[in-house]
C-alpha cells in the first residue's frame, strides 16, 4: 500500500470575523486577522491518497488528481476573497480549518467520478497558511 501526496498552491484573502460576536470579541479572538479590509495568504494545499500499485506501476493517476483539484479547489478559491466570493463561507468564518474541511468535502463529493474503483482512497487534506500555521483534516472525518 502506498500513500501519494500532491502539492498545490493558490492565493486568496479572507477576514476572520464571526457576525454573531461583537467587534471586541472578534478582535480578542482573531486579533490582526480581524482587519476589516482582510488579508491574504499564499496557501499550500497537500492532497494525500492511498492505494496499491496497479498494472501501470502507480498507486494513482496524478493527472486525474490534478484535474480534480483544479476544478474543485484552485478554480473556485484562487485569487478570491473567501468571505465574499465563495458561497460555501456564507455564514461561516473562513478559517484555515474551515477551508480544509470545505476542500476535503469538495474532493470527497467528486472523488468517485474521477476514481471510480475501490482505489485510490482520499486520505487527508493539509493546508499551510503560513510556514508556522499548518492544518490537516482526515477525509474519513468529513461527511
Amino acid at each position: 500500500m502506498f500513500r501519494v501526496t500532491r502539492s498545490y498552491r493558490f492565493a486568496a484573502s479572507h477576514r476572520l470575523h464571526a457576525p454573531q460576536l461583537s467587534e471586541q470579541e472578534n478582535q480578542a479572538i482573531y486579533g490582526k486577522c480581524n482587519n476589516p479590509f482582510g488579508h491574504g495568504h499564499n496557501y499550500v494545499v497537500e492532497v494525500t491518497a492511498s492505494g496499491p500499485i496497479d498494472d501501470s506501476g502507480r498507486a494513482l493517476d496524478p493527472v486525474r488528481l490534478d484535474d480534480l483539484v483544479e476544478q474543485q479547489v484552485l478554480a473556485p478559491f484562487s485569487h478570491r476573497n473567501l468571505n465574499v466570493d465563495v458561497n460555501s463561507f456564507e455564514g461561516r468564518v473562513p478559517t484555515s480549518e474551515n477551508l480544509a474541511v470545505e476542500i476535503c468535502r469538495r474532493l470527497k463529493e467528486n472523488w468517485a467520478a474521477v476514481f471510480p474503483g475501490e482505489w485510490p482512497k482520499l486520505e487527508r487534506v493539509r493546508i499551510a497558511e503560513t510556514a508556522r500555521n499548518i492544518f490537516e483534516v482526515q477525509a474519513h472525518e468529513i461527511d
